[in-house]
């Protein structure tokens, strides 16, 4: 016997604190339309994202624009961001990961082995908000 709505999930919800600074607003449009409470803060490092009930943070990157800038740039802000979280996520996008990007993903490894940084390698915004919402959760 069916019974109508049985089988429907529950929806998690959570308060997800936003860098003010953020340049993708398509993540937190994203993030809303799955009935969280986005907040936005100053005090955030730039393209953070702190899912507040389990305490995950997750550091937004372009791919591109970390191969195009001088690699202690994005390499100081990803140690900064590692060592304010505990609980860390880089989430490199790309449309495609080829050579470069992985070549990228290699060095950021190497220079944060055995620290709590793990990495995500996304392709577009549904596919980091599905990843996030997802590790978030647990």
């Amino acid at each position: 016997i069916h019974m109508a709505g049985s089988g429907k999930e529950r929806m998690w919800t959570t308060t997800i604190i936003i860098s003010s600074s953020l340049k993708s607003y398509e993540i937190a449009a994203a993030l809303e339309n799955r009935s969280h409470k986005v907040r936005y803060s100053d005090t955030l490092e730039s393209g953070s994202i702190v899912f507040s009930l389990s305490g995950v943070a997750f550091l937004l990157m372009d791919a591109k624009e970390c191969i195009t800038v001088a690699e202690e740039i994005f390499l100081t802000k990803i140690e900064k961001f590692i060592n304010i979280h505990q609980n860390s996520f880089l989430v490199l996008s790309a449309p495609l990961h080829g050579p470069e990007e992985c070549n990228l993903m290699s060095r950021i490894q190497q220079r944060f082995l055995g620290s709590n940084l793990r990495i995500l390698p996304v392709h577009n915004t549904v596919n980091a908000v599905d990843l996030m919402c997802t590790i978030a959760k647990r």
